[in-house]
């Protein structure tokens, strides 16, 4: 049996417009291969996967986690 590589979600909630989500690929070169653009009071659920192996939250945001919440301080 395969274990996956990804599963966990976070939630980003973003406190102002135009906070950027980036997704980062996994492997042998780290690549963006996925942007989103949140305006203030959305909320984007993002998953790790076989392909994501980071996240990257650009912006004034509130970020959850099964570890804890995290606030940026832009």
């Amino acid at each position: 049996m395969e274990i996956p590589l990804g599963g966990d979600y976070i939630v980003i909630k973003a406190k102002e417009n135009g906070v950027h989500v980036i997704g980062l690929t996994r492997g042998h070169d780290t690549r963006f291969h996925h942007t989103e653009k949140l305006d203030k009071g959305e909320v984007m659920i993002a998953q790790f996967t076989d392909h994501t192996s980071a996240i990257k939250v650009r912006g004034k945001a509130e970020v959850m986690t099964k570890h804890g919440k995290i606030e940026t301080d832009q």
